[in-house]
């Protein structure tokens, strides 16, 4: 059974970084799938960011609204995943998730197996 668990979270002020990690356990980490969620009080979870396994690349995808603020790594090594996040917005406030899916990276967060708890991440003006 996989496991997958957020740190990094935190209280950050307006243009500043924040870089969030993921540890997967359970899982070929070289292999699945990576992506990070988000999902603001009162909005449904979104999907951020992933990255795939070996098996299709490690290529990555963002959603549009982004534009180019966040970096979606992997660190197969230490079965760590990261989400490095500058320029922080207000609108970026949210529980931040890690999840892990079996098969290639997908933004639609009902295709993922594995979900870890969330970390908080609250930006301030």
């Amino acid at each position: 059974q996989g496991q997958v668990t957020e740190s990094g979270g935190g209280v950050v002020q307006t243009g500043g970084p924040l870089r969030l990690s993921c540890t997967a356990s359970g899982v070929d980490f070289d292999d699945v799938a990576m992506g990070w969620f988000r999902q603001a009080p009162g909005k449904a979870r979104e999907g951020v960011a992933c990255i795939n396994g070996k098996a299709h690349g490690g290529s990555t995808w963002y959603a549009d609204f982004l534009r180019g603020r966040f970096t979606i790594s992997k660190d197969n090594a230490g079965n760590t995943l990261y989400l490095q996040m500058n320029s922080l917005k207000v609108e970026d406030t949210a529980m931040y998730y890690c999840a892990a899916r079996l098969n290639r990276c997908d933004l639609r967060d009902e295709k993922y197996n594995y979900w870890g708890q969330g970390t908080q991440v609250t930006v301030s003006s």
